[in-house]
């Protein structure tokens, strides 16, 4: 890939871990991926610790998005994501105590920003108060990066991610409904340093392929010459 963001594949439909995500995964891991994710809910504590060991197996990079709004749900999602080894931690509305218990564990930490609801999640809340909230959590709590769930904005997807990357001096992972070459196109002229598909490949929106060929159809599109 020529300077692109990193695709994030996470194995999940509808906020949720797939049943089958350690055999999607083995179906799938040759493809040029460095990134790895999935939820914290739907698979057994004991298929996520060795579905991040198949990941590191692979030398790839394992990432756990947790959807959760209150401390306590943030806390015990965080505390999953350290037991079972994951790399990175995105998602959970911002806390101290659960950035804490990334760093106690050498995680990365990348939280949400505006107000969110539901499972599928909606984000909701203006751009310029995203981008102020999530420079003050640079400034004032050390944060590096951010999960941004664009595509569930109920505002203007496009612009909210052009000017929260453009403005936004940290990681920015464009996260959710990223099913289509045209969102692809405004995701590679952002220049986000990453973003998620999981269940446009299940349902196989970039070719009617297996689930490693809709991957490869992604990789290939984004790495074509100039502006896409």
């Amino acid at each position: 890939m020529k300077n692109n963001s990193e695709l994030i594949v996470m194995l999940t439909w509808k906020d949720k871990t797939v049943e089958n995500a350690i055999e999607v995964f083995e179906s799938a891991k040759h493809t040029n991926v460095n990134y790895w994710g999935f939820k914290e809910v739907g698979l057994p504590r004991e298929d996520m610790i060795k579905l991040v060991r198949l990941i590191h197996d692979e030398k790839k990079t394992a990432v756990l998005e947790v959807v959760a709004y209150t401390e306590d749900a943030c806390i015990e999602g965080a505390k999953v994501c350290a037991e079972c080894g994951f790399d990175i931690l995105m998602g959970t509305m911002y806390f101290e105590s659960v950035q804490r218990i990334a760093e106690d564990n050498n995680i990365i930490y990348y939280p949400f920003v505006g107000t969110i609801e539901g499972r599928p999640s909606v984000l909701k809340g203006t751009i310029e108060g995203m981008i102020e909230e999530a420079n003050g959590l640079i400034r004032d709590k050390g944060i590096k990066g951010f999960d941004l769930l664009g595509y569930r904005y109920n505002g203007d997807a496009v612009k909210l991610n052009q000017e929260f990357v453009r403005q936004v001096k940290g990681n920015v992972c464009l996260a959710g409904s990223v099913s289509s070459f045209q969102r692809l196109s405004e995701i590679k002229k952002t220049g986000a340093w990453a973003f998620t598909i999981g269940g446009a490949f299940f349902e196989k929106k970039f070719c009617g392929g297996s689930f490693a060929d809709n991957i490869n159809a992604v990789l290939e599109y984004l790495d074509k010459e100039g502006d896409v």
